[in-house]
C-alpha cells in the first residue's frame, strides 16, 4: 500500500479509537511526537516514544488531567496533519513561521533555536562545492532550497551518519538541539567536521508546539499547563534528563 493510504489508515483508526474513548466519559488528547530526533524525541529501548518533547508533552497532559495518545509522525507531515483535525496538537520543535501561522494555532514558546551548519573543513554555507542535507519538511530545509543550494532531502535524522561517513553530502543544516547527538556518533567523529551556527531569522527563534486550529481553548489550556510545568520544576527537571544545556 502506497504511504499515502497507509497514513489515512492509521488517522481514521486514530479518529475511531479517539470517538470511542470520548464517547465512554474520558477526555482523549491525539498528540503526535517524532522519533528520529534525538534527544528531542526518539524510540527507546522498549520500542516507545522518549525524549525531552515527548516527557513534555506527558507533563502538560498530566496538568491538563487528561488522557493523551501518541501516535508517531514524520516531521513533513507534522503541520497539515494538526491543521487537518487529525491530531489535537504536536509535540514537535516547530518554528512559528508565518507559513505555519497561517495553518495552526502555536502554543506559546518553551525554548529558542538556532539552526547548525555541520560540515566538512572549508565547506561554507552556499559554496559551489557544498552537498547539504536537510529534514524534509524542516525550516532548515525550506531555508536551504530558498537559497539554491544543492540540498538532499532525508525523511531522518538518523540517515545523516550515514550521508556523511560516505561521502554522500558533505554538511547537515539542523536543529541546535538534534546536531547534540549527531556530533557524539562515532562513525562521523574521524570525520573532523566543524559547526556554525548560522544567524538567518529563518533559521532561528520561538519554538512552540502546534495546535489544531479549531481549538483555541485547548491552545490556552496548554499555555497555562507550559506555565505551570515551569513553575513547579517539571520542565527543569526534564532539560536536566535529556539535554547537557539550559534551555532559554
Amino acid at each position: 500500500m502506497a504511504k499515502t493510504g497507509i497514513q489515512a489508515c492509521c488517522f481514521l483508526l486514530m479518529a475511531l479509537a479517539g470517538s470511542v474513548l470520548a464517547e465512554s466519559g474520558e477526555r482523549v488528547l491525539r498528540v503526535a511526537v517524532l522519533t528520529n530526533s534525538p534527544p528531542m524525541s526518539y524510540t527507546d529501548q522498549t520500542g516507545k516514544p522518549a525524549g525531552f518533547n515527548v516527557g513534555v508533552a506527558r507533563a502538560l497532559c498530566a496538568e491538563m488531567k487528561v488522557r493523551c495518545e501518541l501516535s508517531v509522525i514524520e516531521l513533513a507531515d507534522v503541520v497539515e496533519a494538526v491543521a487537518a483535525g487529525k491530531f489535537d496538537f504536536s509535540a514537535v520543535s516547530l518554528l512559528a513561521t508565518p507559513e505555519r501561522q497561517a495553518k495552526v494555532l502555536f502554543s506559546k514558546p518553551y525554548y529558542r533555536s538556532n539552526s547548525i551548519w555541520f560540515a566538512q573543513a572549508g565547506v561554507e554555507p552556499g559554496a559551489e562545492t557544498a552537498r547539504v542535507a536537510a529534514v524534509a519538511g524542516s525550516a532548515q530545509y525550506r531555508y536551504a532550497k530558498a537559497q539554491g543550494w544543492n540540498v538532499r532531502t532525508v525523511d531522518h535524522h538518523s540517515e545523516f551518519p550515514a550521508l556523511l561517513s560516505e561521502g554522500r553530502v558533505n554538511a547537515v543544516l539542523i536543529p541546535m538541539a538534534t546536531s547534540l547527538s549527531l556530533r557524539e556518533n562515532p562513525s562521523i567523529q574521524p570525520l573532523g567536521l566543524e559547526t556554525t551556527v548560522l544567524q538567518a531569522p529563518e533559521l532561528s527563534g520561538d519554538v512552540c508546539f502546534s495546535v489544531d486550529p479549531k481549538n483555541p481553548e485547548l491552545r490556552d489550556r496548554i499555555n497555562a499547563a507550559f506555565d505551570q510545568i515551569k513553575r513547579d520544576g517539571r520542565f527543569d527537571r526534564l532539560n536536566t534528563e535529556y539535554l547537557p544545556f539550559r534551555l532559554q
